[in-house]
């Protein structure tokens, strides 16, 4: 059963659970709620994380101006042929997918479980963001059709908590993944690995908080520097250096070697949008960053006799 998981790959791709959870291929549609942050438009401060795009990590969402049906359709079109053979995962990947008012989220929420080819819903979110409302509104969903909540973590150490202008205490994702987990929602984690003045210790301690906190499945992010952002300017300026490619696949190894066999890993890394991407630019390689991971999992003994848990 474990060879049958992993492929090979001495971890739980998210390809291997969607194939033994679904059954069939599921393919990511991003979508926009229409929503903003509470750190951009003064609720809690301004101008949103230091690491994020105009618009919200959601470079590659459909126009939130369009019906959920219309950015379906038009996500779709833009997989195109690549992807015929399975379902979808409606992905509001945007801002914060909750922040908007209730009832328009039950409108935009249910078009998208609604739709006959969405298998998923997947919600990207902030834990201040939920509350009774919103956690009545995913459990009705989660009757549905499954339901994903994807939580912008990022780190725990305080200072670095601080300098990204996060606006939350790890309290509240502490207290958000307990109440999902209770419900059985399934539970995602984004860690950004390589954030300034982070140390390798500092990123496996974030890791090993989502685990002990009971995420089920867990998205290794490494650092992008976008154009137009408050880290492009703190890049420029020599505040910090990026990682290198040997060692981000380092750090990921060693964050995969404490997260146990059956979370579920969404991603190994990222691809910043290549008009707007400043730093490191050999990020753009992402099949040769996943190969040189994979290598580097194959060649280290630690791994070998991984198994589930």
């Amino acid at each position: 059963m474990v060879n049958e998981l992993w492929h090979g790959r001495r971890y739980y791709s998210l390809g291997s659970y969607i194939k033994n959870t679904y059954g069939q291929r599921l393919y990511k549609l991003p979508l926009s709620s229409g929503a903003t942050c509470p750190n951009r438009d003064g609720s809690k401060g301004f101008g949103g994380c230091i690491f994020c795009s105009e618009k919200g990590s959601g470079d590659y969402a459909s126009d939130g101006d369009l019906s959920i049906s219309d950015q379906i359709r038009q996500a779709k079109e833009t997989v195109g042929t690549k992807f015929s053979d399975g379902g979808y995962i409606a992905y509001f990947q945007s801002f914060t997918a909750t922040y908007a008012p209730i009832e328009h989220l039950r409108r935009i929420f249910w078009e998208a479980v609604s739709h006959p080819e969405v298998k998923v819903l997947s919600i990207a979110t902030r834990p201040d963001c939920l509350d009774e409302e919103r956690y009545e509104l995913i459990r009705d969903l989660n009757r549905e059709k499954p339901v994903w909540v994807e939580l912008g973590l990022q780190t725990t150490k305080e200072e670095s908590v601080k300098l990204i202008n996060r606006c939350y205490e790890t309290k509240e994702y502490d207290n958000a993944i307990k109440r999902l987990n209770y419900m059985g929602i399934e539970t995602i984690t984004h860690v950004i690995l390589g954030l300034p003045g982070e140390s390798a210790g500092d990123m496996l301690s974030t890791v090993k908080h989502t685990v002990d906190m009971g995420s089920r499945g867990i998205k290794l992010q490494l650092l992008h520097v976008l154009k137009g952002t408050v880290l492009a300017r703190m890049y420029e300026k020599g505040e910090f250096n990026v990682l290198t490619e040997d060692e981000y696949v380092k750090i990921t190894a060693e964050c995969l070697e404490i997260i146990p066999g059956d979370r579920v890993i969404h991603r190994l890394t990222g691809d910043g949008p290549r008009e707007i991407l400043i730093a490191p630019e050999w990020s753009t390689h992402k099949r040769s960053v996943l190969n040189h991971i994979h290598h580097y999992l194959k060649s280290h003994d630690t791994f070998q006799g991984k198994a589930l848990t």
